[in-house]
């Protein structure tokens, strides 16, 4: 009797802790429908893209090769966030809409706002710079670049390219007003979300979509 209560007891721990990483994987917050409600148009920041290469890869890469390449990496994910974005808003699925990425940019350009200095700014200084409701901002870890131009990069760097794309990926929203953070999605990456940018930021918003907080009941 006792060991099948010692049982009973170490499923109800186990499914309470897979529950709880369930639950961190996806954040919204409690006043999303009060801080949003006015919400009309919301701007995609480049992503802040760290790309993790091995000892050997890193001999024949220099620090300003690196750079550029991690800002490629993260301009292809602001990209394919707007792609999937558009195509799915095409089908009248969401409550707002999105700025152009190449609006954002110019207009983060013309405010001398740069990769470097982007993250001296608040959301809420973003926001009113790009004159719009709030930020999807974000980081993109990943052991290989997943973008054509950064990958076709590093194999003229370094000889090849690597095979396995793991790392981790993090898409929060900020409201352009009080600058709170509104919700976050974080997801790892593996082989199975795809080996390119499109392609994974693609299947990672599928998995997201149900909780994604401006999409329409």
């Amino acid at each position: 009797m006792k060991t099948t209560s010692a049982f009973v007891l170490l499923l109800a721990l186990v499914f309470s802790l897979g529950a709880s990483a369930q639950t961190k994987e996806i954040y919204t917050n409690p006043a999303f429908a009060t801080l949003a409600k006015q919400h009309k148009v919301i701007a995609i920041i480049p992503f802040d893209a760290k790309i993790g290469l091995r000892p050997n890869q890193m001999k024949n890469m220099t620090p300003e090769r690196m750079k550029e390449m991690e800002k490629n990496e993260g301009l292809a994910v602001q990209s394919a966030l707007q792609t999937y974005f558009l195509k799915v808003s095409s089908k009248d699925d969401f409550t707002i809409s999105f700025q152009d990425a190449a609006t954002t940019n110019a207009l983060l350009l013309k405010n001398n706002i740069t990769t470097e200095n982007i993250k001296s700014f608040t959301p809420a200084e973003l926001s009113k710079v790009l004159g719009v409701d709030g930020i999807i901002s974000g980081t993109f870890s990943t052991d290989k670049p997943m973008s054509d131009g950064a990958s076709l990069a590093l194999g003229l760097a370094v000889g090849f390219y690597g095979a396995t794309n793991s790392g981790k990926t993090a898409i929060n929203i900020h409201d352009g007003t009080s600058g709170e953070l509104l919700w976050k999605y974080e997801k790892s990456l593996s082989r199975g979300l795809g080996s390119d940018t499109n392609t994974i930021i693609t299947t990672i918003m599928r998995k997201a979509s149900k909780k994604f907080p401006y999409a329409k009941i």
